[in-house]
């Protein structure tokens, strides 16, 4: 097999993929020793029908097609390697010579990774995140600790309280038609959680067992539903049952039983540090994302349709990928979805191309700052995940092995968006740019 390569417009290239006649012949053999049993020829048995009989019944070209296909796809992957190049879409095939004591040839015409217009991405400006962590927050997290652990009295002589747990009929309304999705029974709900749209769980305080009365709310114009959103609804409901939570003392005993820590003092001290860490935690999150943001925002790279084409169905194939998971067909998803394949391929386009810039602008800080990743950086996330799968890294080593370039090129964006990170300047509010864009 050989390979040559033409560079094209657009980060295109066309590779020209010759097979000798030998492998070509080799290849029909092939299709003859797997079709020979379907021939049914006067004079012969079934399957014993000579290849050079067939051919001369039904044309030298009979098996070609499926020689090709078949000659395309086991010689494809080596050519692609050979050639060099960083090939990022699927290729467009076109067979330009087949024929008996020919060599077989074929064109690939495929997307190459673009080139990266890097914009800045040292001392970029982000928003400072407060991770400070007040007074009525911890409280409120030992409160949530309270209520878990609060006995349940089941109440019968007195109306809905703030903070009662209730079983609730209901049904809602719009312009006097019941909407779908607006109808539970025995729903249980928390009064007072903001579990329900605002103004809704306030009216049903002081209201009865039994009692049938109405909830007049409207609904938030960012409601889910584009339906509903910014309309006014009338909801019937009865209340079912009233359950009472008694909560425990916040004391000594109380926090020795939930905690590791014999005082209460330690235990609130405790709280403020984990609320500490997590929006410590949260805060590097969001630095990244908006540093990595600003980066990409700032680069420019001509993405090559074909590139997209592909994430684009790539999208859709782990999506496909899920649903099947969860023992559902896709095509009956897509019935009820009320979409067809290739429309939802053609949604994708947005997130494909978030997709690619957000990797290649990542790939391309790593190169410029020489951000490689070594065996200790695979171990060491070979063993996290062991820790999350609560597997032996043996076991996880096995089931990622096939996974071991991506994971490396993974690591490497990965060290990227933190570099991009840690030169970042906090601000302690918005860039200039920023507030003109939100004006």
């Amino acid at each position: 097999m050989s390979v040559s390569v033409e560079k094209l417009e657009n980060s295109m290239v066309k590779l020209t993929i010759e097979v000798s006649a030998e492998d070509f012949d080799k290849a029909i053999d092939a299709v003859y020793k797997r079709q020979k049993n379907r021939m049914n020829v006067p004079g012969f048995r079934r399957g014993k029908t000579p290849r050079k009989v067939l051919e001369k019944l039904y044309g030298e070209t009979m098996f070609y097609e499926d020689a090709a296909n078949d000659l395309i796809n086991s010689s494809y992957p080596d050519a692609a390697k050979e050639s060099g190049e960083d090939i990022v879409s699927h290729p467009e095939i076109e067979v330009t010579q087949i024929g008996a004591g020919k060599p077989f040839i074929y064109t690939a015409k495929v997307a190459v990774k673009p080139p990266v217009s890097l914009g800045k991405y040292k001392g970029v400006e982000v928003v400072k995140q407060d991770t400070t962590v007040t007074d009525e927050e911890v409280d409120k997290e030992i409160h949530k600790e309270l209520e878990k652990n609060a006995a349940k009295n089941e109440i019968t002589d007195r109306p809905v309280k703030m903070g009662d747990d209730i079983a609730l009929d209901f049904e809602g309304f719009k312009d006097g038609v019941p909407f779908e999705g607006g109808k539970g029974t025995n729903y249980p709900l928390s009064v007072g959680s903001g579990s329900f749209i605002p103004g809704f769980e306030e009216q049903l305080v002081d209201r009865n067992i039994g009692e049938e009365f109405e909830v007049n709310v409207t609904f938030p114009e960012d409601y889910q539903s584009d339906e509903l959103a910014g309309c006014p609804a009338v909801f019937k409901c009865t209340v079912k049952k009233i359950t009472e939570k008694i909560l425990p003392e916040l004391d000594d005993e109380f926090a020795s039983e939930v905690s590791e820590f014999s005082t209460l003092e330690e235990y609130k001290a405790d709280v403020r540090r984990k609320l500490t860490e997590r929006k410590e935690k949260t805060a590097q999150t969001n630095k990244e994302n908006m540093a990595v943001g600003k980066v990409i925002e700032d680069s420019h790279v001509d993405i090559p349709e074909a590139m997209l084409r592909t994430q684009q169905e790539q999208i859709v194939g782990e999506l496909e990928q899920q649903i099947t998971s969860q023992g559902m067909k896709f095509e009956d998803y897509l019935q009820y979805a009320q979409t067809t394949r290739e429309k939802m391929i053609e949604n994708a386009k947005d997130d494909a191309e978030r997709r690619i810039m957000y990797r290649l602008v990542m790939e391309q800080v790593a190169k410029e700052e020489n951000i490689t990743t070594t065996e200790e950086d695979y171990e060491n996330e070979l063993k996290e995940k062991a820790e999350v799968y609560r597997l032996d890294v043996e076991t996880i080593r096995k089931y990622f092995e096939h996974r071991k370039e991506e994971m490396m090129e993974e690591l490497a964006i990965q060290k990227a968006i933190t570099f991009i990170a840690d030169n970042a300047v906090e601000v302690e509010k918005k860039p200039e740019s920023e507030e003109a864009k939100t004006e």
